[in-house]
């Protein structure tokens, strides 16, 4: 029996400001939903407050009330309890931008999103990242090969995006997500990590 099994099946998921990566990761989150999960939405200060050309923050925490049937946690107070209250097996944190994977390497928790990992990995939970950074090949490798190296994170499988206009650029493909999490709950790294 699973060290997991105990716990109710609840994923908390995080997203992060990478408003171009929002349409590719909803589906996702209803994918989970499909498959039996309790998705509890996180949303960064970025995610929850910006309007882009993307979309609004209004409609972004609408959309994930209505897949989800929770509202987006935005504050440190609502995230904190996350570990110590086993109240989610794992957290996914998708899109995860390249200030988060700064902030995660740092080991610094003054976000939502950070805060929810911290809580999370201080009970040996699972945090699943899918990276979604135009510097993740430049300014932000030395942070996403810090945490390549740390227990407790996974990684939804990566690659360039878009190799030719923007090569320092990584995304995840975030139709493995549901995989690496399943994977993850197992103690494993998806493979191949490297698309």
């Amino acid at each position: 029996m699973s060290e997991y099994s105990a716990l109710p099946r609840t994923v908390a998921f995080a997203m992060c400001g990478s408003f171009c990566t929002f349409e590719a990761t909803l589906p996702q989150v209803a994918r989970l939903r499909a498959l039996g999960w309790d998705v509890l939405p996180i949303l960064s200060a970025s995610a929850a407050g910006l309007d882009t050309r993307f979309g609004t923050a209004a409609g972004l925490k609408s959309r994930l009330a209505a897949l989800t049937g929770h509202e987006p946690l935005e504050t440190l107070q609502q995230v904190e309890p996350l570990g110590p209250g086993r109240m989610a097996r794992a957290l996914i944190i998708a899109p995860c931008t390249g200030t988060t994977l700064a902030l995660l390497a740092g080991g610094i928790s003054s976000t939502p999103v950070t805060l929810a990992a911290k809580s999370m990995l201080r009970g040996s939970l699972p945090v699943v990242v899918a990276v979604s950074t135009n510097d993740g090949l430049s300014g932000s490798a030395a942070n996403l090969g810090a945490l390549l190296q740390r227990k407790n994170y996974y990684f939804v499988p990566f690659g360039q995006d878009d190799s030719y206009r923007k090569p320092h650029s990584l995304k995840s493909d975030l139709t493995l997500l549901p995989d690496t999490l399943d994977c993850a709950l197992k103690g494993r790294q998806l493979q191949p990590l490297l698309l």
